[in-house]
């Protein structure tokens, strides 16, 4: 016998369930959906994105994000910013970040050479430039990431001995050698042209806004013009009491010598690497084993913070990612170390030298991979391998 009641609903006797009213939240400007979702972090934008379709979509928005990367590792946000890597999502540029943060990668060891060398590189898009020997390579990277072409796209030459270092600064080459002179390539065409600069080796270079610096072992930096008419002339020396191993113009680009940093520094001390992060903020690293970071608007005779090498190794190069991250190069065993500025101590330290004793001597880095250059071979760590 059936209980007696009300006579069930259509619905019901379908064994279906009614539908439910639409939900208030879509009735909401997506402006207004944006700034709730703003108020939120990480784990819960993640825990929105798992409701629905609509609201996957809407917490993988970009804006939604930016907030959240400018305090990541290596996001592609500068300080100031500015977006470094606009073609990447945000939200996977923040998972990838929690890579670098945790040292995840694949290593992998891209090219080797059969002779010690002293190589410098730079990155520009798709494309690394190597130094090997007296002559500059350029290898395409891989499109899917991993690694590179093993056969170079373009060989740009013209030193009679090693080339020490060189810059990439609007499609042209700049590099100075070991035969004393500064050579000139540009990119995309057969331009180029050479010049002697110093009575010894070049040991650095910098270019911008029609001007070069040099630095040599011969205890002098030179300021030079590549105007028409004027190409490979000497506006400025300046005379130091030892070896110029790196230099860098400012970004202000004065072409003047404006201060010398740091005082009570110990003879030896000499600095390797130098990188201008805005116009006021520089980093520097050398052979006294620590990372200064310097604000010239405050002082030019003491940093604003440092950070030192925890196996007392001399510093050979460094970058940033003009935010919180940066990559240190170890003269000992290919140490590669990650430092994060609001820490005192490393991040993360990557051995790439074994068994044999290495210096990284450059090292570059997009928000994915970190190419580093030792005596013998070229690494690359993958970050999107988790």
């Amino acid at each position: 016998m059936g209980r007696k009641g009300s006579p069930r609903s259509p619905q019901a006797e379908g064994g279906s369930r009614a539908a439910s009213p639409p939900s208030p939240l879509w009735a909401l400007p997506e402006e207004l959906l944006l700034l709730i979702c703003s108020y939120l972090d990480v784990q819960a934008l993640g825990r929105l994105a798992q409701v629905c379709r609509r609201l996957r979509f809407l917490s993988s928005r970009d804006v939604l994000w930016r907030r959240i990367a400018r305090g990541c590792l290596n996001s592609g946000f500068t300080q100031l910013g500015t977006d470094l890597a606009p073609g990447i999502p945000v939200k996977e540029r923040v998972k990838v970040s929690q890579n670098w943060r945790h040292g995840r990668c694949r290593r992998e060891t891209v090219l080797k050479w059969k002779c010690n060398l002293m190589p410098w590189m730079e990155l520009d898009g798709e494309y690394l430039y190597l130094s090997q020997a007296e002559n500059i390579q350029a290898y395409q990277l891989c499109a899917e990431g991993t690694g590179l072409q093993r056969h170079p796209q373009a060989i740009f030459s013209g030193h009679q001995e090693d080339v020490c270092r060189f810059v990439l600064v609007n499609s042209h080459i700049v590099s100075g050698g070991g035969d004393g002179s500064i050579v000139l390539h540009k990119l995309h065409g057969s331009y180029s042209v050479k010049f002697s600069a110093h009575e010894q080796e070049v040991n650095c270079v910098d270019f911008q806004g029609g001007l070069i610096v040099s630095g040599s072992r011969d205890r002098t930096a030179k300021v030079w013009s590549l105007t028409a008419g004027r190409v490979g002339q000497c506006l400025h020396t300046v005379h130091t009491e030892d070896r110029v191993w790196s230099i860098a113009i400012s970004p202000l680009l004065s072409g003047q010598l404006l201060t010398c940093l740091g005082t009570d520094f110990h003879r030896g001390a000499g600095v390797l690497d130098v990188f201008y992060e805005t116009p006021s903020l520089l980093l520097s690293c050398g052979y006294d084993t620590y990372i200064r970071y310097w604000d010239i608007r405050t002082s030019t005779r003491k940093c604003v913070q440092e950070w030192e090498e925890p196996h007392d190794s001399a510093l050979y190069c460094i970058r940033s990612d003009k935010n919180h991250m940066i990559a240190s190069g170890s003269s000992y065993y290919g140490v590669v170390r990650l430092w994060d500025k609001r820490q005192t101590r490393c991040l993360q330290s990557f051995h790439l030298s074994s068994p044999t004793s290495s210096p990284v001597y450059c090292l570059r880095f997009s928000t994915t991979h970190l190419y580093a250059a030792l005596a013998s071979a070229l690494h690359v760590l993958d970050f999107t391998a988790s």
